[in-house]
């Protein structure tokens, strides 16, 4: 009698790990409407990431352009035995923005 409790109990054992229930433990359910909705609020979170990153470039780039011009104009009221340390300083300003920047578009990437 033992026996074939035992063999009972391992055909129980087997088909309770072969249920179909059991495949889509831990993950959430495979309805399609839910995923559409996911795969849109993704879409709509990454349109909105990509604006708010444009516009960092943009007043990135604006403040860019201010400083080279800045630096133009600082420059051209030295003559050829001056240097000042407002112009190193723009420069050094100026070489961090497009660091800055190059950073940015490719993060997004």
């Amino acid at each position: 009698m033992r026996p074939f409790l035992y063999s009972v109990f391992l055909v129980l054992l087997c088909a309770a790990s072969a249920s179909p229930f059991q495949g889509n433990l831990g993950r959430e359910p495979e309805d399609p409407l839910h995923k559409e909705q996911m795969e849109k609020m993704e879409r709509a979170q990454k349109k909105a990431l990509n604006k708010e990153r444009q516009e960092s470039l943009k007043k990135d780039t604006a403040q860019l352009y201010k400083l080279a011009t800045e630096l133009k104009d600082s420059v051209d009221k030295t003559d050829e035995n001056t240097l000042s340390l407002q112009v190193v300083r723009k420069t050094e300003e100026i070489e961090k923005l497009p660091r800055d920047i190059r950073k940015k578009m490719k993060d997004a990437y």
